[in-house]
């Protein structure tokens, strides 16, 4: 297996978010390699999930969420931490546990606030902006380390044509790619990040933790909201906001047909197709949500698409450009960067225009412009 040398000096200290995955445990083996002296750091949220494993091994008093009611895979259980524990000791290296409650109860209010105004969240975006790649470097200040590293699929360039700054850039496994959740990182923060996986396939990362004898091998990747442990978002939305507060309203067509009656707005986001609730006969998708009404409009695909959007609250990981821009821009997380126009307005806004239609345009959602592998930045949908 081969290791891929960083442009940084040998022997930093580095500090790694250790999620018990096996992406951040071959990051920490891949780090060491390079010569750094490495600290592991599982982040604790305090969410109990309704099969608390109450584990003394992982340091500190709050409790961490055990086993999640919907059997899927997510981070931060118990288990989890065990996990990563073990691949420090494996490894060698120091490994400590962070009450990061209140940092991630600032993420839940964003949550359920973004759902209860109709758009849709990405709290994996707002963690690594929040979180990860901010308290983590109070931290690392705290115990003198140069770098935070991750086990996300994406890489870290000097010396690109873009000024001095390092560039973001797409991770090499394109199927893992997660660039798109690092676009809100600080700027100033691109030189004292440390991406080591992002320069593998996942097939490698695997392979090496199996070759390391490090249980997590095959571990699967997860896949659900880390404090939502029910797998159930709508549920948690209520319990946390409306508690048995009525929060239902009507499902309508974009013709003003009254369809259905629904829950909750919470149930449903932009380009939602399964789960309406409704049987129309053709497929028929969300189309806009209305909250002040809890109106949720449906209509036909063709209804759905649009070349045009803008965005605030924007992150730019270059020199802003002051002309309109050629790019490709990325509405979502599992979407396909696609051909389109971008300007930079006033106000830390931004416009996109597609060269063709995108459907499932979702306010709340991250717009992200690439130049090539190159994140260049973005905003939130509005």
């Amino acid at each position: 297996m081969r290791v891929r040398l960083l442009p940084s000096r040998l022997m930093a200290r580095v500090v790694l978010a250790m999620s018990g995955g096996v992406d951040s445990s071959v990051a920490a083996n891949l780090l060491l390699a390079q010569g750094h002296e490495v600290v592991g750091v599982f982040m604790r949220h305090g969410e109990e999930s309704p099969a608390v494993c109450a584990s003394g091994e992982a340091r500190g008093s709050l409790p961490i969420a055990g086993q999640r009611a919907d059997h899927k895979q997510g981070c931060c259980t118990a288990s989890d931490a065990l996990d990563a524990r073990r691949v420090a000791d494996r490894l060698d290296i120091p490994f400590y546990a962070l009450n990061l409650q209140e940092e991630f109860g600032r993420i839940i209010d964003y949550f359920v606030d973004e759902y209860t105004a109709g758009r849709t969240p990405n709290p994996c975006v707002m963690c690594n902006n929040w979180i990860k790649f901010g308290k983590l470097f109070d931290y690392a200040d705290s115990i003198g380390a140069e770098f935070i590293a991750t086990g996300h699929y994406a890489r870290r360039e000097c010396g690109m044509s873009r000024g001095d700054t390092p560039a973001l850039l797409r991770g090499l496994d394109e199927r893992k790619d997660q660039s798109y959740v690092l676009f809100g990182v600080k700027r100033e923060y691109l030189s004292r990040m440390l991406l080591p996986v992002g320069d593998y396939h996942k097939p490698e990362i695997r392979r090496r933790a199996a070759e390391l004898g490090l249980r997590v091998a095959e571990k699967k990747d997860s896949q659900e909201i880390c404090f939502v442990t029910s797998g159930k978002h709508d549920e948690f939305i209520r319990v946390r906001r409306t508690g048995d507060e009525d929060a239902s309203g009507e499902i309508v067509t974009t013709e003003g047909r009254v369809v259905g009656i629904h829950a909750g707005i919470e149930r449903f986001t932009v380009g939602q197709r399964k789960g309406l609730g409704v049987a129309m006969g053709d497929p028929y998708f969300v189309v806009r949500i209305e909250p002040e009404t809890r109106r949720v409009v449906i209509g036909p695909k063709e209804e759905l698409g649009r070349k045009e959007l803008t965005a605030r609250r924007t992150n730019w990981l270059v020199d802003p450009l002051s002309e309109p821009f050629r790019c490709a821009a990325q509405i979502r997380y599992n979407s396909t960067a696609e051909p389109a126009t971008a300007e930079a307005l006033p106000g830390d806004r931004l416009r996109v225009v597609f060269d063709e239609p995108r459907y499932g345009i979702a306010p709340g959602q991250a717009v992200v412009c690439y130049e090539g592998p190159r994140v260049l930045g973005g905003g939130w949908i509005e």
